[in-house]
């Protein structure tokens, strides 16, 4: 184990305490919308054969299947490290599958319709959930977001736009994009405020998700695809910042994934 001075780690304190105040100065740009809005539209396009049914899914490769068949998922980045740049930005993209034994495909829909349960099932990320509006299979849901990652945290209002669309008798695919996306400061305090939407920290500015709820081989595959959009990584920050936009939208996801198919395996 490293061993550090008394001086040594004065730097480094000061450093960590000072994390909130380096990061205060991030707005949205106007072309920063743009660019993540044609990656929702690219990705779309592109999901929309794999829903179908006329392209292979990356799930399906041998290797993976048996991975997720014995009960664990599977994540992955879209590409590289999960991290896009764009003007302004960085776009985080991930890819993550469960296999749930002997659910079927309205268990699994009732689950992940079940917004107010979303509390307990994704405990601590999620920390509130309330249906806004429903009508047929379309929602309008608030969820409250608890981030963290070493020495970094953070909570945030959003409110989504989520579309179930039946493909067919074994398949619906889900379209779920925030509409707003609010951080908050001293949450769960008296003096609780959102921050102005997009003039934040920048470590959260757009979130989509797109699962497909595929009913087969016994059981109900589920696969999604998440799209996170923050600000660049400022000079100097890599150590702070970085694991709080690299690594943790995977890992939110494998969690999310887990506690899905547990959810799931539950209303059996």
């Amino acid at each position: 184990m490293p061993y550090f001075t008394r001086r040594q780690c004065f730097p480094l304190v000061g450093a960590l305490l000072g994390v909130s105040t380096e990061l205060s100065a991030a707005d949205l740009k106007p072309e920063t919308i743009s660019a993540f809005d044609r990656h929702l539209a690219e990705t779309e396009a592109r999901f929309t054969p794999s829903v179908q049914g006329s392209k292979p899914l990356w799930f399906d490769a041998p290797n993976i299947a048996q991975q997720l068949r014995a009960g664990a998922s599977s994540v992955r980045p879209i590409q590289a490290n999960g991290l896009i740049p764009v003007k302004g930005g960085l776009i985080q993209h991930w890819a993550g599958a469960v296999f749930v034994p002997k659910a079927t495909l309205k268990t699994a829909l009732i689950v992940a319709q079940d917004y107010p349960s979303h509390t307990d099932i994704y405990k601590p990320e999620i920390g509130a959930a309330k249906i806004r509006a429903h009508q047929n299979d379309q929602f309008n849901v608030y969820l409250r977001y608890v981030k963290a990652k070493l020495f970094l945290s953070a909570v945030f209002n959003t409110e989504h736009k989520v579309d179930y669309i039946p493909v067919d008798a074994s398949r619906v695919w889900c379209r779920d994009v925030t509409t707003r996306i609010a951080e908050v400061n001293d949450a769960g305090k008296p003096n609780e405020k959102e921050l102005p939407v997009g003039q934040d920290r920048g470590l959260l500015w757009r979130l989509a998700s797109y699962r497909l709820f595929h009913e087969r081989d016994g059981g109900v595959m589920i696969s999604t695809e998440t799209i996170s959009l923050s600000r660049d990584i400022p000079f100097g920050m890599g150590k702070i910042m970085a694991p709080f936009v690299e690594n943790l939208p995977g890992e939110s996801l494998q969690m999310s994934l887990d506690k899905t198919r547990k959810a799931t395996l539950a209303r059996l």
